[in-house]
């Protein structure tokens, strides 16, 4: 594929900066640079614009470090509430990515950060904060508080109670059927033992007096 050298006029990410003069496909140049005026062929002529071109390139990026620094400082303070879906056992459904980070900014606070400025070497698989590296530009570095919850509810304290004292009024329902029928079972005891207090009282019944005949020998 035959290459053409051109310079750039415009900051074009992979690629270079405004005065970079680079090497390009010469059907991308033709068909992407050149339309949109982000780069111009390498000639004589467009040489003479380098200085401009170098001027521009400082202003921006000087721009873009006093934008960066502000950024760096205001993410610093904040702390970013992300609400995920859990089993039982605490463990997410899925995992929290540079893009779920980028995207909760965006909604959250509306700022726009790319998600490759959020260093994150392993995607975030469990509760609570995480402290994220943030590389904003090449001399500007921050850090992000990341705080994740569970939307699953928590379990009512009113429910949790009630649990506890319903079953210990069945128990107390069940020891109270038992005091019952042990009351009734002392009551029996008693009943008996009143009517063995009442024999020993009158002595021997009535049947057992001597017969007449022996009262006529005397």
């Amino acid at each position: 594929m035959p290459k053409t050298e051109v310079i750039l006029t415009h900051n074009i990410v992979g690629l270079g900066g405004e005065s970079d003069q680079v090497k390009v496909a010469a059907g991308y140049a033709r068909n992407y640079l050149f339309p949109l005026g982000y780069a111009v062929p390498l000639s004589g002529a467009n040489k003479r614009r380098l200085e401009a071109l170098k001027q521009r390139r400082a202003e921006r990026e000087a721009k873009e470090l006093n934008h960066m620094t502000e950024m760096g400082a205001a993410l610093s303070k904040m702390t970013l509430l992300i609400k995920v879906k859990t089993g039982e056992d605490g463990k997410l459904f899925g995992s929290i990515t540079a893009g779920t980070i980028a995207d909760e900014l965006k909604h959250q606070y509306e700022a726009a950060l790319d998600k490759k400025k959020i260093h994150l070497p392993h995607p975030i698989k469990t509760l609570g904060e995480h402290e994220v590296e943030l590389r904003l530009h090449a001399d500007v570095k921050a850090s992000l508080k990341v705080k994740v919850e569970s939307t699953n509810p928590a379990p009512a304290p009113e429910a949790a109670a009630a649990a506890p004292a319903g079953q210990e009024a069945r128990e107390g329902g069940r020891g109270g059927r038992g005091e019952a029928r042990e009351s009734r079972g002392h009551r029996q005891q008693r009943a008996t033992a009143e009517k063995g207090d009442k024999t020993e009282k009158t002595g021997a019944p009535k049947g057992d007096k001597k017969p007449k005949a022996e009262k006529a020998e005397k």
